[in-house]
This record gives structure tokens, C-alpha cells and sequence, in this order.
């Protein structure tokens, strides 16, 4: 039996941690067997490839050179962490997946978008969520508060104002797939609706019982 990949996407500071923790916590509750992760990082290899993308000391990078480094973080990711725990048939949890490559890379670096998805497509042999979660939030509320920023943090106003957009944008175009919440309504409000979606999906796989 093959697990289930949900995903939480979203800017940063909108708080997808605590709800990929809150999420995992009432998974267990049920039985479940549930495996976080991330991405960049949730690799010895990827961690490697976050300190690049993310120490503000890397300076600048080549939006394309950029885009590559988050797809080879993605192919080894899947190959390691993720395929392993849904042929398991765990319920993996990640915090940020391609709609973050393409909104970031894509629509923040103002690469083209359909090369970009080329790339991810590649890298991640086409595996999708079985459900995204979108975590939405206007960018000066939620990066702008951050206090030490990383790399991408600071890449600016309108970096983060497209990228959001594009987040927005992918969730319209396939909103079976996507739940799209307000990040700051309370989280425990937050984490009930997307408890409800992933109750949904693991009744329709037979995994919890109706």
C-alpha cells in the first residue's frame, strides 16, 4: 500500500513548521505512520546544497545556476527520503516541494516558467502531492517580520510579491489539489482544516476508518 505526500507551501514565515508539526502529532494520534521532512536540507547531501542557496554569504548566484542546485536537492530528496516512506506506506509531510521552485526560481528570479517546470518535472520524475497545502499571507507580514533573514529572505519586495502571486495562481489551477488557508488565522483553526483534508484522503485509502 503506497503512503500519502502532502505538502505545506507558502512564503516564508507563514508558519508552515508548526503545522507540518501539528499535522504530524494528530497523524500519530491516529495510528498513523507519519514522516516530516523538508526541503532544502533533509539530506547530508542537501544540507550541503541549503548552505549554498541560503547563507547570504554564497552573495549572488545565477538564477539558472540557483534553480539547478534546488532541483538536485529535490532528485536526491525523493530518491532518500520520500519514495522510501510512501512505499512504506507512510503519510510524508513536507515542508515546501516544487510549487516552491516555481514560484521562487520560476516567477521570483523571472526564469522561464515552462523551463523551469521542466526541470523540477525531471528531478522529481513527476511525483505529485497527494495534496498541497498553501499557506497564504501578504509578504510584509510575514518575511518582512523576519528578524535575521537568509539569502532568499532578502531578495526583496518584489521577489516575494511575485512569488506568492504565482503560489496563488497554481492553487486556481488545480483547486481539488490545494487547500488554500489564511496564515494567520489561529493555527489551531489552520491545523482542524487541513486534519479534515488529510482525514478525507486516508478514508478514501482505507487508513482510517469513516
Amino acid at each position: 500500500m503506497s503512503g500519502l505526500f502532502v505538502v505545506f507551501e507558502g512564503g516564508d514565515g507563514v508558519g508552515k513548521s508548526t503545522q507540518t508539526r501539528l499535522l504530524a502529532d494528530w497523524a500519530r494520534a491516529q495510528g498513523l505512520a507519519a514522516r516530516v521532512t523538508f526541503e532544502p536540507g533533509d539530506t547530508a547531501a542537501g544540507q550541503l546544497i541549503r548552505r549554498i542557496v541560503l547563507d547570504p554569504a554564497t552573495g549572488e548566484l545565477d538564477p539558472r545556476a540557483e534553480a539547478l542546485l534546488y532541483a538536485a536537492d529535490k532528485a536526491h530528496h525523493l530518491f532518500q527520503v520520500v519514495r522510501p516512506a510512501l512505499a512504506r506506506g507512510e503519510l510524508v509531510i513536507c515542508d515546501r516541494y516544487v510549487d516552491s521552485m516555481l514560484a521562487y526560481q520560476g516567477a521570483g528570479r523571472v526564469l522561464d516558467l515552462t523551463e523551469v517546470a521542466g526541470i523540477a518535472g525531471w528531478a522529481t520524475d513527476g511525483l505529485v502531492p497527494d495534496l498541497t497545502v498553501l499557506l497564504d499571507l501578504e509578504p510584509e507580514r510575514a518575511v518582512g517580520t523576519i528578524a535575521e533573514p537568509d539569502r532568499l529572505e532578502q531578495a526583496g519586495a518584489d521577489f516575494h510579491q511575485r512569488a506568492r502571486q504565482f503560489f496563488l495562481e497554481l492553487a486556481a489551477a488545480d483547486p481539488s489539489r490545494y487547500l488554500v488557508l489564511p496564515a494567520r488565522e489561529p493555527r489551531g483553526w489552520i491545523a482542524q482544516q487541513v486534519r479534515g483534508r488529510v482525514r478525507e484522503l486516508s478514508q478514501q485509502a482505507g487508513r482510517i476508518d469513516p
